[in-house]
């Protein structure tokens, strides 16, 4: 009885928040300021480019911003291009929606079900509504949180060599760590890939807020100015193919990368000039250093974090791949 009003009371309160919020993504000017969240569900970062274009801001003499834009040089053939991209956006929105509902879980075995009082509770909630998670999916973490036996989500990162020099990182919210542990183990090894040491992968990469911007909503010179005022590091153009169809290119990204502190205004200056985009979800880890490898290293990697992914306790998968 006492769980059953648990969830109707906090069911109640969830429809306040997350009435009027549709299914489909906003424009971008209809959302509000985000809240620090915690890590992202993609398969694979976009390397760091290389070369740099200065940009002069501020007021005081010869004060300088230096942004870099650069296409990178995609390896690999169309058809790995083309299967990494099918189906691409919707295995990331349903690892976001799993996360969250991890998140919603953890916080209300940790702190109860009153967003006043448990302010992790009403963190996710809020992110909740900035993602449009569903409402059902909401109240299915509800009632899982107050079944007899489930315990709260803890985080865990299993570092990865993969095939030709590349590494990756495994970031997982799991309440079973053991059962974690073994399934990714089992997945690697099947894969042909090798369990690393803790630290000897993961100082490959950075981690950074990053917003995504689909290449059909915006203007290149119009997110390098809007990153510039808002003082983001880079500006990542998506890869460039050869056989490249038109709607090939209005299917890619551009990416803003920036550190916690200038994320919020880069989103408020995306609103400001009416760019659509897609948050994070928390950051990103990006390769330090990317690496080349050949075309079948390239499928095999593919295939690895593709079977990683597919584990439900994982949530995302990074490479340092070019």
């Amino acid at each position: 009885m006492g769980s059953s009003c648990t969830i109707r009371a906090l069911g109640s309160i969830l429809h306040k928040i997350t009435a009027g919020v549709s299914s489909k993504c906003p424009n971008a000017s209809a959302r509000t300021g985000l809240l620090s969240r915690n890590l992202s569900s993609s398969s694979s970062i976009s390397p760091l480019p290389s070369s740099w274009i200065s940009t002069p801001i501020g007021s005081s003499p010869g004060a300088r911003r230096t942004i870099r834009t650069v296409s990178p040089l995609s390896m690999g053939r169309r058809s790995s291009k083309i299967a990494g991209r099918k189906g691409a956006k919707d295995a990331k929105k349903a690892k976001l929606y799993s996360k969250i509902g991890k998140e919603l879980v953890s916080a209300l075995k940790k702190g109860g079900p009153n967003p006043v009082s448990n302010t992790a509770l009403a963190t996710i909630l809020e992110k909740a509504k900035e993602l449009d998670v569903p409402k059902e999916i909401l109240d299915r973490n509800i009632k899982k949180a107050s079944e007899k036996g489930q315990e709260a989500y803890i985080e865990k990162v299993y570092e990865v060599y993969g095939y030709g020099g590349a590494s990756m990182v495994v970031e997982v919210l799991t309440d079973k760590i053991t059962r974690s542990v073994a399934t990714v183990r089992e997945v690697v090894k099947n894969c042909g890939g090798k369990m690393a040491d803790p630290g000897s992968v993961l100082f490959k990469f950075r981690r950074a807020r990053v917003v995504n911007i689909k290449v059909s909503d915006a203007d290149k010179d119009q997110l390098i100015s809007v990153a510039l005022d808002a003082g983001a590091e880079d500006v990542i153009e998506p890869p460039v193919y050869e056989d490249d169809t038109e709607e090939d290119q209005s299917e890619s990204y551009y990416k803003i990368v920036s550190d916690s502190d200038n994320y919020s205004a880069i989103l408020s200056k995306l609103r400001d000039e009416g760019i659509n985009f897609e948050t994070d979800n928390g950051s990103e880890l990006l390769p330090i250093s990317p690496i080349e490898v050949d075309d079948e290293a390239m499928d095999l990697n593919k295939e690895l974090m593709t079977n990683l992914l597919e584990l439900d306790d994982v949530d995302a998968v990074y490479t340092d791949q070019k």
